[in-house]
C-alpha cells in the first residue's frame, strides 16, 4: 500500500468519525431542547447518555405512531368545566377531588388517544409532547398514592391538585407547531 492509498485510507476514517460524532452530537442537543428537564432525569435514571438518548428517541418514534389529536372546541369547554368542579369538590372533600382529578386527566389523555393502561407507559408517552409539565404528574400520583395513608396533609392534596392543573392544562392547550389540528370527526 502505497503512502497516498494510506492517507486517502485515515483521511476518510476521519470523516466518517467527525460525520458520526457531528449526528450525535445533534441529535443529543434535539432531545435535550424537546425533552427539557426529562432530557436530564432520564439520563440521570439511566445512567448512561446513549442509552438515555436512545431511550428518548424510542418515546419519539412510539408517539407518532399514536393517534394524537387536539380537542375540539367543545370538548375543551366541556373539560373545563369539570375542572372547575374539581376544585370546587376540593372544599370539602379534598381526596375526592384528587380521585377526580386523576379520573379526569386519564380521560382527557385517553380522549386525545394516549393510551391510559400503564401509568409508566403514560409518563413516557407524555413527555414527549409534554415535557414541561410531566414531572407534575409525577408528583401528584405520588401524593395520589398516598391520599389514604395517615400523614398526608391537605397542604399536600392541594400541591396533588395544582400538579394536576398543570397537566391538564398542557392537554387542553397544547398546539403542535409542526402539524394542523385533527379534530375527531363526528
Amino acid at each position: 500500500m502505497n503512502t497516498t492509498t494510506l492517507l486517502v485510507i485515515i483521511g476518510a476514517v476521519i470523516a466518517a468519525g467527525l460525520l458520526v460524532w457531528v449526528f450525535q452530537r445533534q441529535r443529543s442537543l434535539r432531545l435535550r431542547k424537546k425533552f427539557g428537564p426529562e432530557y436530564e432525569r432520564t439520563r440521570a435514571e439511566v445512567g448512561d447518555v446513549r442509552r438515555a438518548e436512545s431511550e428518548l428517541a424510542a418515546r419519539e418514534k412510539r408517539v407518532e405512531k399514536l393517534h394524537i389529536r387536539l380537542l375540539t372546541p367543545d370538548e375543551s369547554t366541556r373539560y373545563g368545566e369539570v375542572w372547575r368542579h374539581v376544585q370546587t369538590l376540593f372544599v370539602d372533600d379534598p381526596k375526592g377531588a384528587i380521585a377526580e382529578a386523576d379520573h379526569l386527566v386519564n380521560e382527557v389523555m385517553s380522549v386525545r388517544g394516549y393510551p391510559v393502561a400503564d401509568f409508566d407507559q403514560r409518563v413516557a408517552d407524555i413527555s414527549v409532547d409534554h415535557p414541561g409539565v410531566v414531572e407534575h404528574y409525577r408528583a401528584a400520583r405520588a401524593i395520589a398514592a398516598r391520599r389514604d395513608a395517615d400523614g398526608v396533609s391537605t397542604e399536600d392534596m392541594r400541591q396533588a391538585v395544582i400538579h394536576y392543573r398543570a397537566l391538564f392544562e398542557d392537554l387542553l392547550e397544547e398546539k403542535r407547531p409542526d402539524t394542523k389540528p385533527v379534530y375527531a370527526r363526528r
